[in-house]
């Protein structure tokens, strides 16, 4: 059975485990290795993942984990970039766990939060080509708001992110 809880310092290896394996998986066939190592290496390292797990804010809410006996099988955060605005930061589940609701029950564990924070609205970015995750949030109401230069991309490179937002009220 699969729990969902505010991650600790127990689930570090898990959550960098997960984030790792789901974004080579998510990416693999449509960026660069070196673009995925340079993401993978700044965002899911242990020093980094450590602090967002311990020193949570409404700006970084911390991370949430489903477990599976003990075992991280995904995980997901996010924060506020506005006062009613929630922003989920990342969202990755074991390839070999997909389309078992795990995305789905982290996604609500982490509305949740932001709705105590006062979210009326959420946004997210999905990395253009992500064949993944764009259908994922659509089929949970989020409409397609524009596009933007990818976060990580370097002068020659011009991978794009789809923003996406949906009403929470």
């Amino acid at each position: 059975m699969i729990t969902v809880e505010k991650a600790g310092r127990e689930h570090v290896k898990g959550i960098i485990d997960v984030c790792t394996k789901g974004y080579w998986f998510t990416y693999q066939e449509t960026h660069s290795a070196e673009y995925i190592r340079r993401v993978v290496n700044e965002f899911y390292n242990e020093e980094r993942v450590m602090r967002e797990v311990t020193e949570t804010t409404r700006d970084w809410g911390g991370y949430f984990v489903a477990l599976d006996g003990g075992n991280v099988v995904g995980a997901c955060g996010g924060g506020m970039t506005g006062e009613t605005i929630g922003e989920i930061f990342v969202l990755y589940i074991d390839p070999q766990r997909r389309n078992e609701g795990i995305g789905s029950a982290l996604l609500h564990a982490l509305t949740q939060q932001q709705h105590e924070y006062g979210a009326i609205e959420q946004w997210v970015s999905v990395q253009k080509g992500n064949i993944k995750g764009i259908p994922f949030y659509q089929r949970r109401g989020f409409k397609e708001k524009g596009i933007q230069q990818g976060y990580a991309n370097k002068e020659e490179e011009s991978y794009l992110s789809i923003r996406f937002a949906r009403p929470l009220v």
